[in-house]
């Protein structure tokens, strides 16, 4: 056989070598990370925001009260947004971890059914490209942005491969509490007070215990929601505080380290 029969094979081995393979310390489902380091107390406290930000400055000053570190996932346009520019600089002021959430928001695949991708790799990597030169605008060096929350906190193996090829790692929230439903309306068919997103929380610790969790809140909820679960920031913190556990960016609880 000559050198070139294996150019196909050799082409595929070089194309999946660019996708950081799974860290054995942590926890992936379709190939993005869940959940960090077991053996650990520690967690890190997500944010995301595209259209809604409303409680970006009291989440800000419940962190700062309290000596706390939290990463935000913004989408391009969150971070274009003229009412938004004072948050982002207090965001990184406070040295906050700043990472993309895609450019417009879009449902990268559907909610019910076979998990297929509803866009193309080219829109993919438009909106990534353009949520990034949004965010180094506010002077992050494209290097030091690892880690990637999809739209929606939806998405499947494909997506999870395509943010590998561009050097990200993306990341979700860890399942087994409600946090994520904080942005659910008051008249809505499912809407989930703050009450029992707390609720949810602590069940939850005291059940099997937050260690590595990625504890996921929206920024906004819109006016659609008065209940707004950022006004309970500084409660949560405070009780997770007390029961032990250490907050930390998400590039702290998510290092490579090296391998044993």
């Amino acid at each position: 056989m000559k050198i070139y029969d294996f150019l196909p094979l050799l082409v595929l081995l070089l194309s999946l070598s660019v996708v950081r393979a799974e860290d054995p310390r942590f926890e992936y489902r379709e190939g993005g990370i869940v959940r960090g380091r077991r053996d650990e107390k520690k967690l890190a406290l997500e944010f995301t925001a595209h259209e809604f930000t409303e409680g970006g400055t009291t989440v800000l000053d419940q962190l700062a009260a309290r000596h706390i570190k939290a990463s935000f996932f913004l989408t391009g346009g969150c971070l274009r947004n003229p009412t938004n520019q004072a948050l982002v600089r207090r965001i990184l002021a406070d040295g906050h971890f700043l990472g993309p959430h895609s450019d417009s928001h879009p449902l990268l695949c559907p909610w019910s059914g076979p998990k297929k991708t509803l866009v193309t790799k080219e829109f993919f990597i438009g909106e990534m490209e353009s949520n990034l030169e949004a965010i180094e605008k506010f002077g992050i060096k494209r290097t030091a942005v690892q880690f990637f929350i999809p739209p929606y906190e939806w998405y499947n193996g494909e997506i999870a491969r395509w943010a590998g090829e561009m050097g990200l790692h993306l990341i979700n929230f860890t399942p087994g509490t409600r946090s994520t439903a904080d942005y659910t309306g008051d008249s809505a068919s499912n809407f989930v007070s703050s009450k029992a997103i707390m609720a949810s929380i602590v069940a939850r610790e005291k059940q099997s215990g937050l260690n590595g969790y990625l504890l996921l809140l929206h920024l906004g909820s819109g006016p659609r929601r008065t209940d707004k679960m950022t006004d309970h920031a500084g409660e949560l913190i405070d009780y997770l505080q007390g029961r032990g556990y250490r907050f930390v960016r998400v590039d702290e609880l998510l290092s490579e380290k090296p391998r044993q």
